[in-house]
């Protein structure tokens, strides 16, 4: 008789420990905001940050469905390798600028910001690293915060708890983030100046190069 009763309460309890997971995940669906990056595909990684910004991993060439899906006009890589390799589909954009988040400074971000800004006027774009985590986080926040005029905070809130990956560079990133100065980064973007500071490298260099 105890065995009896024992058997539909083991059932029981296994049944809740394997709900258990799904329920968390379909409450962290809920809790989602919905102004974060929303999911698009996991192989990739790849989540929408708006109508014509999207942020992933390193696709490959099967890849290239989901991009011609997406209508991507052009894909901006954060690594130093290029994306020729798998990047086939004519027409198809490819923009390479090669930092990393232990090194970055405002010069690379304001790269990149311009990059997608001149890039989305002729389409969506995607912009990606290796995992689509510290590198792609990181400009990411940038984005939110220069262009979309979102606050250091949340910005910073949805590049480390949005579910993109764990990444021991986010303190990288933070560390940049929270010491940067986004009044002079939006008038440098606007001006179209290289960098923040007149003694950076690409003004030095520019100063440097023979005029034409």
């Amino acid at each position: 008789m105890p065995k009896a009763r024992f058997a539909p309460a083991l059932c029981l309890t296994l049944l809740a420990a394997f709900s258990l997971p799904q329920a968390m995940a379909d409450d962290f669906a809920v809790a989602r905001p919905p102004q974060w990056a929303q999911p698009v595909d996991a192989q990739y990684n790849m989540y929408q940050m708006s109508p014509t910004l999207y942020r992933s991993a390193l696709p490959d060439d099967q890849a290239q469905p989901v991009l011609e899906k997406l209508h991507i006009g052009t894909v901006i890589n954060f690594l130093p390798e290029a994306d020729s390799s798998w990047l086939k589909t004519p027409g198809v954009e490819q923009v390479q600028l090669p930092y990393r988040t232990n090194h970055v400074d405002d010069a690379d971000v304001l790269a990149a910001l311009r990059a997608i800004q001149t890039a989305q006027a002729h389409g969506p774009v995607l912009m990606h690293c290796k995992h689509g985590v510290d590198r792609t986080g990181l400009m990411a926040a940038m984005y939110r915060v220069v262009v979309q005029d979102w606050s250091k905070e949340d910005a910073l809130k949805e590049m480390t708890q949005g579910g993109f990956g764990e990444n021991s560079h986010f303190k990288d990133g933070e560390k940049y983030m929270m010491q940067a100065n986004i009044p002079k980064l939006r008038q440098a973007l606007a001006s179209g100046a290289c960098s923040t500071s007149p003694f950076a490298s690409c003004v030095v260099k520019n100063w440097l190069s023979p005029k034409v």
